[in-house]
């Protein structure tokens, strides 16, 4: 069996240097093989306009890609097997994105093509025309319809009506019509006929497709029937019935968006996640008609990627960062060249999702959260990646380049991706492990008994902690009943009054700092008491006036206390500060005096 499976892979591989017919390349190191490089294809497209699917039900997956044209002129439909271009048609306008989705459960199930292009959506089957959505028309400014029945009526020349249209252009809320904004664009000599040929017909205001991208209706399978959310340049979303193509849901947003990632079902629960021109990406989820979170972004998006639960996103500062579902940002990651597309790498074959960043410097970067995983380098700047099965090859990768080039590579079977496969990420010096001691026995008995008793411990340190808490207030409490604090504040007065004792004894220095904490208003006539135990306590002035306060600046007030007690007792000397002529004091603070070491050593 396995030898049998082994000539199967080889005839597959075979096959596939067939189809892909390989340029000269040193592939001995590389994890790609190079399997196609033409760099006239004349394809310029974006990310967005690429899709992978078997559109035939025969096994041979073809690659869709919406062409914009060279310079956006004659937009095109392209349809690749291998590195041939199968079926080509035309388009109407500029291709927004493409998409591959299934309508229905019947059989055969071959998937549908969707391409979004102006403000309609192209749905093909079997690469023919099956169905056209349009989006709805939105209502005209009222405005600008009277002024068109005024140039109906004749009551109006073209000129004027110029004039006042671009004053509405200019302050309205509402956008103008297509009519009206050809109109402002002509020559004066060409608006009379313009005028007479569009005056009887209807105004009309018609939004466009930003962007689109496909949501699993009921079922999380890979070929479960998917629905498909477009977002308008009106600034909404919309989510589209794939069998009757009505809509089934409407949000709205503060901005256009540009980008959209989804993941969930829509019958069941769904995450939305728009990036939008304002620099900000909205998550929005059922059942929301306004986002929920909001990504607040210091550049705009230029690519928005989700990894698992991750949201990547590339912004115009050369960089790409990493948020959660809610907002959160976990990483950044800094690049050497300006980002021009993104897009996923997934490998189900190793369970591998990853984010792929093609950059100005003909670079293309692949990154498993912040982590490098490999560097490719291309003759030219990718404007466009897709990555996935393509004929019979599970895993390749599509590229297009600035200059209309297509590069197609296969990721070979033995490629493993690792850290640190593309280029140096963190220092050397952060793989470097720690001197860390070895484990002692006191610690490993200390660590089994917090295992086991850890609640019990936890319920102590929590009634130690309440208990520290109640005795540290009542002290407090205590303090201010009983006036004990060295610091006293008046209301009557804005003074505050601060008490330091410094020496050992017998003789001590009692400082006393006087602030006046008003605004503007000096204090003038203020008089300091000192009462104490005479028997105990000796000063040489126990009464003195003060000096004028000014507001702001705090005053040092200078006396000596000598301790008279031979016994090691210490008491309590009260401040008073008067107004005089007045008994009753503005303010007092009692000072703790402590025991003279000197006396008591004797």
């Amino acid at each position: 069996m396995a030898a049998a499976s082994s000539s199967d892979s080889d005839c597959g591989r075979a096959e596939s240097a067939q189809l892909f017919p390989s340029s000269p390349s040193n592939e001995a190191s590389s994890k790609w093989l190079d399997a196609h490089y033409d760099p006239v294809a004349n394809i310029h497209t974006f990310s967005s306009c690429l899709a992978l699917a078997d559109l035939h039900g025969d096994g041979e997956y073809k690659l869709v890609v919406g062409d914009l044209g060279p310079g956006g002129q004659h937009p095109r439909l392209k349809v690749l097997k291998g590195p041939t271009v199968l079926t080509e048609s035309p388009l109407p306008a500029l291709p927004a994105a493409a998409a591959t989705f299934l309508m229905e459960q019947h059989e055969p199930r071959t998937p549908a093509l969707a391409l979004a292009s102006g403000p309609c959506v192209y749905v093909y089957k079997n690469l023919r025309p099956y169905f056209k959505f349009s989006l709805p028309q939105l209502p005209p400014n009222p405005l600008e319809q009277d002024l068109w029945n005024q140039a109906k009526e004749d009551r109006i020349d073209p000129l004027t009506l110029k004039e006042m249209l671009e004053g509405i252009r200019e302050k309205a809320e509402v956008p103008l019509s297509v009519q009206s904004l050809r109109f402002l664009q002509l020559e004066l000599s060409e608006m009379e006929a313009f005028v007479s040929q569009h005056k009887s017909k209807s105004i009309k205001r018609q939004t466009v497709i930003t962007t689109m991208t496909t949501l699993k209706k009921n079922l999380a399978d890979e070929d479960a029937v998917s629905c498909l959310v477009l977002g308008t340049e009106n600034k909404e979303l919309l989510v589209l019935d794939p069998e009757a193509f009505i809509i089934l849901a409407k949000m709205s947003l503060p901005s256009v968006p540009v980008f959209l990632d989804v993941s969930g079902q829509f019958d069941v629960e769904f995450r939305l996640a728009a990036a939008c021109r304002n620099g900000n990406i909205y998550i929005l989820r059922r059942d929301a008609k306004r986002p929920k979170y909001c990504i607040e972004l210091s550049a705009q998006p230029v690519g928005l990627v989700r990894v698992h639960k991750v949201l990547v996103v590339g912004s115009t500062q050369d960089s790409l960062h990493g948020f959660t579902h809610k907002g959160k940002k976990l990483w950044t990651v800094q690049m050497p060249a300006a980002i021009l597309t993104m897009n996923l790498l997934e490998q189900h074959s190793r369970g591998l999702q990853a984010v792929m960043a093609g950059l100005a410097n003909g670079e293309v970067r692949i990154y498993r959260d912040k982590t490098l995983l490999n560097v490719i380098r291309t003759p030219d700047a990718v404007t466009s990646l897709c990555f996935g099965r393509y004929g019979r090859e599970d895993n390749t990768l599509i590229m297009t380049t600035r200059g209309g080039g297509l590069i197609i590579k296969i990721l070979k079977r033995t490629a493993v991706f690792v850290e640190g496969g593309g280029e140096a990420g963190p220092p050397p010096a952060q793989a470097l492990k720690l001197n860390v001691p070895r484990k002692t026995r006191l610690y490993v008995d200390q660590t089994l008994r917090e295992r086991e008793a850890g609640t019990a411990m936890h319920r102590t340190f929590q009634t130690d902690l309440y208990l520290l808490r109640l005795r540290t207030a009542r002290a407090y409490v205590q303090a201010l009943e009983s006036s004990l604090n060295p610091v006293s504040v008046t209301a009557r007065e804005p003074l505050k009054l601060h008490a330091v004792v410094q020496g050992l004894g017998p003789t001590f220095k009692l400082t006393l700092h006087l602030q006046n904490t008003s605004a503007a208003r000096p204090i003038l006539g203020l008089l300091v008491c000192f009462l104490y135990n005479e028997v105990l306590y000796a000063l040489p002035r126990a009464f003195f006036k003060v000096p004028l306060l000014v507001p702001g600046l705090s005053y040092p007030l200078e006396t000596f206390v000598e301790s008279l007690s031979d016994k090691g007792i210490s008491d309590i000397i009260k401040v008073l500060v008067l107004r005089e002529g007045q008994s009753a004091p503005l303010l007092s603070a009692h000072i703790n005096m402590p025991v003279s070491e000197g006396l008591a050593a004797a």
